[in-house]
């Protein structure tokens, strides 16, 4: 029990121990804020523009949650079919991995030629930087079927239609839910990306506002307000994950 208590508390005790030691290095060293501020400046900034930063990370939000969205639906819809299909699994899955490892900052500048300033390359760039850890985790759930138990199901009448549908998506919702939380904490990098690239509103644009005027604090009020919404959505994912796949951790949970 007393294992699982500190557990429970280390993350926030080490985040305590990390800003104790932030405040007193900027204050010992007699850092300037416009190169580095501290903690306590920070917190200040935040209090002072609670307005502008909660209208920035509600723009923010939903951006990534609507990018998010659109990769929830491709992701899931592209890993069912390249882990259902041999076929699919050699011509698709080289092209995906590729098309990944393509910087998504390079490709900013032409979602502004094509979508112009605003919202849109905001929303894509949310999409093309999450949807491709959900698609891997969907198709590995769907590949790893045992071929032994496809069999047995075949045998018993099965068609590999009800096997996919009725045994392998189930099988993959571990590895479903484990995509999820990857994927929402880049889908928030991706719109702060575009947002400072191409964006008029949100944390991203605030966060190069703030920056190109000397403005540490706030830029770094924008990073923490941003930290904040994702490590809120990665926890609900988990929350969601546990509740729904219980089955999968049942080793996890013994004490």
């Amino acid at each position: 029990m007393r294992n699982r208590a500190f557990e429970k508390w280390a993350p926030w005790l080490l985040v305590a121990a990390v800003l104790i030691l932030w405040q007193v290095v900027v204050q010992g060293f007699a850092i300037p804020e416009y190169l580095f501020p501290s903690p306590w400046e920070i917190t200040r900034q935040m209090v002072e523009f609670k307005g502008p930063l909660l209208a920035a990370a509600w723009s923010t939000f939903w951006v990534t949650m609507v990018g998010f969205g659109l990769a929830i639906v491709v992701g899931v819809m592209l890993g069912f079919l390249i882990g259902s299909s041999r076929l699919a699994y050699a011509a698709l899955y080289p092209l995906m991995v590729g098309f990944n490892a393509v910087p998504k900052a390079a490709i900013v500048p032409i979602l502004v030629v094509w979508f112009g300033i605003g919202i849109g390359p905001g929303i894509l760039t949310a999409f093309l930087i999450s949807f491709f850890p959900i698609m891997v985790n969907i198709a590995t759930g769907l590949a790893t079927l045992e071929p032994e138990l496809e069999d047995v199901l075949r045998v018993l009448g099965a068609r590999r239609w009800d096997v996919l549908v009725k045994v392998g998506l189930p099988r993959a919702m571990p590895y479903f839910y484990g995509s999820l939380k990857i994927a929402i904490t880049l889908a928030f990098v991706g719109t702060v990306l575009a947002e400072m690239t191409a964006g008029d509103s949100g944390i991203g644009n605030l966060i190069q506002t703030a920056g190109s005027q000397q403005r540490m604090p706030l830029a770094f009020a924008g990073l923490v307000t941003i930290s904040v919404m994702a490590m809120a959505m990665y926890e609900l994912f988990s929350a969601i994950e546990k509740h729904t796949t219980a089955w999968a951790h049942r080793g996890s949970q013994a004490a």
